[in-house]
């Protein structure tokens, strides 16, 4: 079970330090564009369909299964709380295997999209060609990193006998 932990966990780690990778990227990105703006009135062409179609897609999905892995989403749990720890625990098992089907359909559809958009080569509107079929991969990526992270959340949680 801990190499099934481990393998989950650094596969999350790779994500979340790929979305830091990205908002590097993106700000460097973005501070070339304004200083060309600025000293010689140009401009980068498809700043803004970089940072809409890549760079933010790839901030906001690729780092989900790390944040679910260190159990740092936001949850309202003021009523279970009040609840025996059994019950606390069976609420727990139960959420997560409603993530598990929740992540692994969101996991399923994404990466139908990602293969159809692949295969058609999807592309933006935009007065140059600007493929995004390859941003296409990252939801399902990033949804599959959560889907193995509620998982390994489940089983830590069933080892430990008490909710996380």
């Amino acid at each position: 079970m801990n190499l099934v932990l481990g393998t989950i966990r650094w596969l999350n780690i790779g994500t979340a330090v790929a979305a830091c990778m990205v908002m590097v990227l993106m700000m460097l990105h973005i501070t070339l564009d304004v200083g060309v703006r600025y000293f010689f009135n140009g401009q980068i062409v498809g700043t803004l369909e970089w940072v809409s179609f890549y760079y933010m897609v790839a901030l906001v999905f690729l780092g989900f299964g790390y944040v679910e892995y260190k159990n740092e989403n936001i949850r309202v749990d003021l009523f279970a709380q009040l609840m025996p720890k059994r019950v606390q625990f069976g609420l727990y098992i139960f959420a997560c295997l409603l993530g598990m089907i929740f992540f692994g359909m969101l996991f399923w559809r994404t990466l139908l999209d990602a293969i159809s958009a692949t295969q058609r080569s999807e592309e933006a509107m935009s007065n140059f060609q600007f493929l995004i079929w390859p941003a296409r991969w990252t939801l399902p990526i990033g949804f599959g990193g959560t889907f193995l992270a509620v998982f390994a959340n489940l089983l830590r949680a069933i080892a430990r006998r008490e909710a996380l």
